[in-house]
């Protein structure tokens, strides 16, 4: 997915949109969506959805797959949010609150209203936050996001480690699939016991490539001559659009005037 995720972003359709324009955008309608109510958060994942698939021209398959797998981890937290419990003595206290519940020992344990509409509210603001994400981070290469960022002024150092895990990512994601392969393979997940062991040798193979990547990398930039800063060239072109830009404007002032309304 990794690995699609970085294909996507290199031939997208808004590749030739300036990455400023993209990302000054993306941080605007994120610090709206952190400040408004989920109704107009919804509109948030809606619109930037529509940016990413339709203007973007990311398949939608793909784009539904990420939320799918986001959603997830907003309902492993959903039990902490919903499910509550208190002494049956208690049981007054939290009467208004309970939709449903039941006695367990001298426990009550019940799922709250307010836990449902505290959920919601989590849900509708991850979405919008992360469909923002997604439009960056399938719209604008890695590489030339760090570059847009020292333009804002992030420190290089900062960019320059963020530059290296991303490298080391994908070295890590590729090893552990040839690992995985191998003992697949080898029948080394036909049951519990073999499946425990190989996992462990699994993990301890990466660790040990991965040190030895990392001073492989060490060798090759000094090498090289490293001066303490990385520099990542490009020979893309990109345009600065007074439509997308007044398009996307217009559709942030909305979102405000309603929140205000």
């Amino acid at each position: 997915m990794s690995l699609q995720i970085d294909t996507l972003a290199y031939g997208n359709k808004l590749r030739w949109l300036a990455p400023e324009q993209k990302l000054l955008f993306a941080i605007a309608l994120l610090i709206i969506s952190a400040f408004t109510h989920p109704l107009l958060q919804i509109l948030i994942v809606i619109w930037m959805g529509s940016w990413t698939v339709v203007y973007a021209k990311i398949p939608l398959k793909i784009y539904l797959r990420l939320v799918y797998v986001a959603s997830w981890f907003w309902l492993i937290s959903l039990p902490a949010l919903v499910i509550n419990g208190v002494n049956i003595g208690d049981f007054n206290l939290v009467q208004n609150d309970s939709v449903f519940g039941f006695n367990l020992g001298y426990y009550y344990i019940y799922i709250s209203g307010d836990g449902i509409k505290a959920g919601w509210t989590v849900l509708s603001r991850a979405m919008a936050s992360l469909s923002c994400l997604y439009f960056v981070m399938l719209t604008i290469p890695f590489t030339e996001l760090l570059q847009t960022l020292r333009r804002f002024g992030l420190p290089i150092l900062l960019t320059d480690i963020l530059l290296l895990m991303y490298r080391f990512i994908f070295i890590l994601l590729n090893t552990a699939q040839e690992i995985w392969t191998a003992q697949q393979s080898r029948n080394g997940y036909c049951n519990f016991g073999r499946g425990m062991k190989s996992l462990s040798l699994l993990i301890g193979q990466l660790l040990r490539r991965t040190l030895e990547n990392y001073r492989q990398v060490g060798l090759s930039l000094a090498a090289r001559g490293f001066n303490g800063e990385f520099q990542v060239w490009h020979s893309h072109r990109y345009y600065f659009s007074k439509r997308y830009a007044i398009e996307s404007m217009l559709g942030c002032v909305m979102l405000i005037g309603l929140a205000w309304s």
